[in-house]
């Protein structure tokens, strides 16, 4: 973008790749400090004073008000260069900028999926959302879709977004943005709708390694592996930031499925949903035996061997990410006999809630009456659950495990997507937040009670 002076250019590499891209939909992700904040709202000002007027008016999110004080001040360090008539109207809570020919860009914040209502039938030709993964739901990313349009032929469409990994979406948007496709791939959705992601490394900005050559040092020195992982790398595949950090190692814990041996038992859990997910989780529990490989478990151990999630998917089978498959409660006992009933099963735990008689009978009469599942409630005491699951986890980690430990077959992907990403609550550390898409972990936990008696506070890897 240019006046007399260049007021911004695009650096080569990921910043040329975001602001040139054709598509529709696109996310810049990456390392800590490529220029995406910046490339993100010179993206905007691409169309601004090219004939659109009034009909182009974008809205730039954040989760929270005071998070937009940087991304605000960024833009008022280029725009009246590029356009010396244009005005920020910063007062009582209107928070936008308006150009001579009728533009306009809106900061607003958004912090929960009702919080669409505020803009539903609004018509933002340009939307963008900057550090995509603060928000622990796609439900705001999806809802706002439908006011991306504009009724005047002609006008571009954009939906732009930014982040890094780590954080309350880091799941979401790994499965919806990372998982399916490499960087600079299209993805091409059902109804033929391409997105794609643009991967940014901090050494692509030359301009930041100049003026803050220790900035590179700086993450370098994050002791926190997996937040280093995260932005020094732009590596998705960490517990991001999460309740599990210290003690998740997908090199241990994920392992190849095997033949169960015949004279091990299962322990059957379920977290009951239905506008929510429900999650099933089928755990072989090892007596102790060696593998015919040599592998030896130690006695006690849960491995988590099969899965059922509940879950809305695609039209390619892919989750919908805390989206209900509202089965009627005989439809899911039916699909629970099917999946269990040739298993020697020694315990059967569930959510205590499906055990309350409400407004009719409870869901497990209600199971009861088309399959005889032996449920029974189980410990719902979070901080011990979460603590004994942090045992098991942090003793199948160790390089030769003397005590029950945790592992999962790399089948139960919906268990990997979701475990990792998992946060701890900002107002008690002991537990997970519940905004977030917990209900494998509910199960797992349930689990790890009937295994493993809960450790001590000065035990946890805090």
């Amino acid at each position: 973008m240019k006046t007399n002076n260049t007021a911004w250019m695009p650096q080569p590499g990921s910043q040329t790749a975001f602001i040139t891209c054709p598509y529709w939909e696109v996310l810049y992700e990456g390392t800590r400090g490529p220029g995406k904040t910046d490339a993100l709202i010179i993206d905007f000002l691409q169309n601004v004073g090219k004939g659109y007027g009034s009909a182009y008016r974008g809205i730039l999110f954040r989760e929270s008000f005071p998070q937009l004080t940087d991304v605000i001040s960024r833009t008022k360090k280029y725009y009246t260069q590029v356009f010396p008539d244009a005005k920020f109207l910063g007062s009582n809570g209107v928070n936008k900028w308006v150009f001579p020919d009728g533009e306009e860009l809106l900061f607003r914040h958004m912090k929960r999926a009702d919080d669409y209502w505020n803009y539903h039938g609004h018509e933002y030709p340009w939307i963008g959302w900057e550090e995509l993964t603060n928000w622990p739901t796609i439900e705001c990313y999806e809802s706002m879709k439908a006011c991306n349009r504009c009724s005047i032929i002609g006008v571009p469409i954009k939906y732009r977004s930014t982040c890094n990994p780590w954080g309350a979406g880091h799941g979401w948007v790994k499965q919806y943005f990372i998982d399916p496709a490499p960087a600079f791939t299209k993805i091409v959705n059902s109804s033929g709708q391409i997105r794609i992601r643009i991967h940014g490394s901090l050494k692509e900005n030359k301009i930041l390694c100049k003026a803050d050559p220790d900035y590179i040092k700086n993450l370098s020195s994050i002791e926190n592996v997996q937040k280093r992982k995260a932005w020094l790398e732009g590596n998705w595949d960490i517990a991001a930031g999460g309740f599990f950090d210290g003690v998740w190692d997908p090199d241990k814990h994920i392992i190849e499925p095997f033949k169960v041996p015949t004279g091990w038992k299962y322990i059957i859990s379920l977290d009951w949903g239905s506008q929510k997910p429900a999650s099933l989780g089928i755990w072989a529990k090892s007596n102790g035996v060696a593998l015919p490989d040599g592998r030896v478990f130690p006695r006690g151990s849960i491995i988590r061997v099969k899965e059922w999630y509940i879950v809305e998917r695609d039209s390619r089978g892919r989750t919908i990410p805390d989206k209900g498959l509202k089965l009627t409660n005989e439809e899911m006992a039916i699909g629970i006999y099917d999946l269990t009933k040739d298993l020697d099963v020694i315990q059967w735990v569930a959510d205590p809630s499906i055990f309350r008689d409400q407004s009719g009978p409870s869901i497990f009469k209600q199971f009861s009456k088309v399959r005889r599942l032996p449920f029974k409630p189980a410990d719902n005491e979070r901080i011990a659950g979460w603590q004994s699951m942090r045992g098991l986890m942090a003793e199948a980690a160790k390089e030769i495990p003397e005590n029950p430990g945790l592992w999962v077959f790399k089948t139960c992907r919906e268990w990997i997507r979701t475990i990792p990403s998992l946060l701890r609550d900002d107002k008690d550390m002991e537990d997970i937040r519940t905004d977030m898409e917990d209900h494998i972990a509910d199960e797992t936990r349930y689990v790890c009670q009937t295994v493993r008696p809960p450790l001590k506070t000065q035990e946890l890897l805090i």
